[in-house]
Parts: structure tokens; C-alpha cells; sequence
């Protein structure tokens, strides 16, 4: 595949899971990609060194995206590595499942920060440096937007945050030919599933009841999407919040 050669993305959260997944097709694709990372800096030198191996071009860039300096250096970072950009993915997302009486303040505060207030910021960061021809943010969101999901106050509140900034945020930049969706995946299995433990059992059993596929995702599944979303392919497609979930309502 060639549809992204020339193009230049920035991949947050991508030092795994679905993250990981976006970076390495966006490259397969024809992109390259600044895999950004929080935490795991031999999670984003992996996925590079899997880009570049097949012959892409890839760097790992630390940053926050709660902390405007910080999603500042990762556009900078970017643009001194490639010398333009024209794809955001904001997927850099955190969650806690925990019953009502457990929520507190400063679980709130961290998701909010990083899955909403993140969008925010790395978007006002990045589009000021797309070109005359636009581009294309894609914000991760979830199915768990719309449903009710009992011990996802939090989360599901974030998610359904950002299912309003994607259509805000279209109606806004669309005069400056920047596109923005969202993909909404179901319950797609990554590292941050699996560290649920019986938790995610739970939801992987609800999941292959409720899914007509008869599977949940990998992030391979939600990646070929972003790929379709970052291309000219979807370039008639705005505002829109594609759900990727098998059938999953």
C-alpha cells in the first residue's frame, strides 16, 4: 500500500495496544510516523524498530499529552524530523472501571486530562502546521460513549466527550480543509485489556454474545480503519464517528 506516501502522522499513546497497531500501518501505508509515549520508551523504540525494519520511518517522542509544553515538543519533534504534518491520531487514553462509591476526584481529573483535555491540546498543536490541502485528525473514542455500561462513569463520560469534540472540532476547521473523525471500537483485546484480569473475562464473554462477528477486535482491526480515515479514500467523510466493533452495539 502507497495511499499515505509523503505524509507525515503523529500517533499518540502508540507504544502499544491500538496505538502501536495505527503507528505500524500508518508506516506500512506510506506515512511516517512520530510514535509518541508517556511511559514505555522500549514500547515506542519496539514499534520503530518494526516500522523501520520493513523500511519505514518512524521516532519516539516522550510526552504528556495533559501537559501543553509537553505536546508542543512532540509537534516540534515532529516537524524537525519530517518537515511537515498532515495526520493526528489521538489515541493516548487511560480508564479505571470502578462502581460509583469508588470514583474519586483525582481519577476523574486523570482521565479527563489526558482521553479529553489531550485531544484538546495536541489538536490546537498540530493543525496549525498542516499544510494549504488540510488533513486528517482521527480521535479513538469507544462504544462505551453510548452505552451504559455499569462502572464506567468515568471513562464512558470521556469517551462521549470526545464522540461532541470530533463533531465540534469538524464544523470548525472543515473551512481550512482539515477533517476530523473518530473511530469507536468495541472491546478490542491490547495489554491494557488483558491487565484487567477476570474483569476483562467478563467483558471479552459479554462481548462474544453481543457481537455478530463472533469475535472481539485486535488492533489490527481499528488500525485499518485509521489507515482508510488518514487517506484520500474518505475524503468526502467528516464529523463522523465510525464504530469498528463487529456489529457490537
Amino acid at each position: 500500500m502507497s495511499e499515505l506516501t509523503g505524509k507525515v502522522a503523529i500517533v499518540t499513546g502508540a507504544s502499544k495496544g491500538i496505538g502501536a497497531g495505527i503507528a505500524k500501518h500508518l508506516a506500512a501505508a506510506g506515512a511516517a510516523v512520530a510514535v509518541n509515549y508517556a511511559s514505555s520508551r522500549e514500547g515506542a523504540d519496539k514499534v520503530v524498530a518494526e516500522i523501520t525494519a520493513k523500511g519505514g520511518k518512524a521516532i519516539a517522542v516522550h510526552g504528556d499529552v495533559a501537559k501543553k509544553a509537553d505536546v508542543k515538543k512532540l509537534v516540534d519533534a515532529t516537524l524537525a524530523s519530517f518537515g511537515r504534518l498532515d495526520i493526528l491520531v489521538n489515541n493516548a487514553g487511560v480508564f479505571r472501571f470502578a462502581p460509583l462509591e469508588d470514583v474519586t476526584e483525582e481519577e476523574f481529573h486523570r482521565e479527563f486530562d489526558i482521553n479529553v483535555l489531550g485531544i484538546i491540546l495536541a489538536t490546537q498543536a498540530a493543525v496549525k502546521h498542516f499544510g494549504a490541502d488540510g488533513g486528517s485528525v482521527i480521535n479513538i473514542t469507544s462504544v462505551a460513549g453510548r452505552n451504559a455500561i455499569p462502572t464506567s462513569v468515568v471513562y464512558s463520560a470521556t469517551k462521549a466527550a470526545i464522540d461532541s469534540i470530533t463533531r465540534v472540532l469538524a464544523a470548525e476547521l472543515g473551512p481550512k480543509k482539515i477533517r476530523v473523525n473518530a473511530i469507536a471500537p468495541g472491546v478490542t483485546v491490547t495489554e491494557g485489556f488483558e491487565a484487567m484480569g477476570d474483569v476483562s473475562k467478563g467483558f471479552e464473554a459479554y462481548a462474544l454474545s453481543q457481537t455478530p462477528l463472533g469475535r472481539v477486535a485486535t488492533p489490527d482491526d481499528i488500525a485499518k480503519v485509521a489507515v482508510f480515515l488518514a487517506s484520500e479514500q474518505s475524503g468526502w467523510i467528516t464529523g463522523d464517528i465510525i464504530t469498528a466493533s463487529g456489529g457490537l452495539r
